[in-house]
């Protein structure tokens, strides 16, 4: 082999060497920081991780919200339309959450009861984060009700009560 060619080949394979450890370590150290998105369905069934930090959305089932009377505890359930998830959070909730409006909260699944650290509410009347908005029309597909329909008739169990 050439002298020339051989190094080339060399800084080549340097480069692609460097290349796929930078990004392996990248990875490596970014692991802990994703967060994953599931419907509550998918977290119901055991298709989520336990005791990983993930995300789940979904619209706040009316009449499951539980005020703790002595801490900022509070317990409700989302649901997608097919199943619903029952959430544990401490602290305050954002101005607009409420029953029936979309909600997205991260957090951990332990023991089916998902451990939220944040919950986001929707921001407008039009808007719905985008995993969100797929789960609600998956649900709406199957059901042949609209995003506020799915949400009003629905038990802590995700069957519908009309």
């Amino acid at each position: 082999m050439h002298p020339v060619r051989k190094q080339r080949l060399m800084i080549v394979l340097f480069i692609v060497v460097f290349a796929s450890l930078a990004i392996g370590l990248m990875a490596f150290a970014l692991r802990e920081n994703i967060n994953l998105f599931y419907p509550p369905s998918k977290l119901v069934n055991g298709e989520a991780p336990e005791g990983v930090n993930i995300r789940a959305g979904g619209c706040v089932v009316p009449g499951s919200v539980e005020r703790s009377k002595t801490d900022l505890a509070v317990r409700f359930a989302i649901t997608d339309g097919n199943a619903a998830l029952n959430v544990q959070y401490t602290g305050i909730l954002p101005d607009l959450f409420s029953e029936g409006e979309a909600a997205v909260v991260n957090g951990q699944l332990q023991n089916g009861v998902f451990m939220a650290e944040q919950v986001l509410a929707k921001h407008d009347e039009n808007y719905t984060p985008v995993e969100v908005a797929e789960a609600m029309a998956d649900a709406s597909a199957k059901t042949g009700t609209s995003h506020q329909a799915s949400c009003a008739g629905m038990d802590l169990s995700g069957n519908k009560t009309y």
